[in-house]
């Protein structure tokens, strides 16, 4: 797991080829604007845009996640937005089997820790890294970019 400002993202861009667009593309965008919804940014780059009200640390872990095809690259642009971790080689309490077709694992167990993002900094999430989101109160507002791991 990486966690940095929108400020130091130039320093990401060799750890994969879209990390860059996935950048440029936030640079080159009005993000506080967007809509919620989906869109394709590139082959292997999706951006989801998501907007909703807050949720507790219980209800948040409900959805403690992990995924194989994809690394996560989640911004906040309306927050503070606070995460749960935990890495996934001390998960032992899968809650399902992995989803090829949505590229989701859920796992009952606890986090080791959380950590928050202020707006405008990010989170990089690598399969390894079970995680939970959108625990705060009030309004956030984010982005999630889906890089497919080649």
């Amino acid at each position: 797991m990486i966690v940095d400002s929108l400020h130091n993202a130039a320093k990401y861009y060799s750890l994969h080829p879209n990390f860059q667009k996935a950048f440029e593309y936030v640079n080159q965008t009005d993000i506080a604007s967007l809509e919620a919804g989906t869109l394709e940014i590139a082959e292997g780059l999706k951006l989801i845009v998501i907007h909703g009200d807050g949720n507790t640390r219980e209800e948040s872990i409900k959805g403690f996640e992990c995924h194989y095809k994809n690394i996560d690259i989640q911004i906040s642009i309306q927050g503070p937005e606070t995460f749960a971790w935990k890495p996934r080689e001390k998960c032992v309490s899968p809650n399902g089997d992995y989803s090829d077709e949505r590229d989701v694992r859920f796992f009952h167990d606890k986090p080791d820790m959380f950590f928050e993002l202020q707006e405008k900094q990010f989170a990089i999430l690598y399969p390894e890294d079970v995680h939970a989101a959108m625990i705060g109160e009030g309004f956030l507002k984010k982005l999630v970019f889906k890089v497919k791991i080649q």
